[in-house]
């Protein structure tokens, strides 16, 4: 189940204040820019694991309350800019909860260690050779 089959639009609390973004005199007095704020430990949409995955990889954009916090102000209109702090939303939970991939140790090949091996020898001739002669 993805996260965008989940309903989340109960639990998510939108604030409209005043932005700084393009807008000339509107910007003085339409509130456009969207305020989305989401409790993690209160959702009851996501499992503890889930929220302790959220919880660690969201930790920049998490207030002292534990509220997801994430703001969208680059349109003039205030439906807009909900619209993509939603997307904005969305995306980030999807990307969080992504399962790192697994590393597999690898060994270097016989060429690539026999490579290696023969620079450092010119590299120690190089150096042996800046020596000054014993007498």
């Amino acid at each position: 189940m993805h996260l965008s089959d989940r309903d989340f639009t109960p639990e998510l609390i939108f604030q409209a204040t005043r932005s700084s973004g393009p807008g000339g005199q509107n910007v003085n007095k339409v509130s456009s820019k969207v305020e989305l704020r989401f409790n993690i430990w209160s959702s009851v949409l996501l499992d503890g694991q889930e929220k302790e995955i959220i919880a660690g990889k969201l930790a920049n954009k998490i207030n002292k309350e534990g509220e997801l916090v994430l703001a969208a102000q680059t349109d003039r209109s205030q439906l807009k800019n909900k619209e993509k702090v939603i997307k904005k939303f969305y995306q980030l939970l999807e990307k969080a909860l992504i399962p790192p991939k697994i590393r597999y140790k690898t060994k270097p090949t016989k060429a690539s260690v026999e490579k290696r091996l023969e620079s450092k020898r010119s590299h120690s001739t190089i150096k042996a050779g800046r020596k000054e002669p014993d007498l």
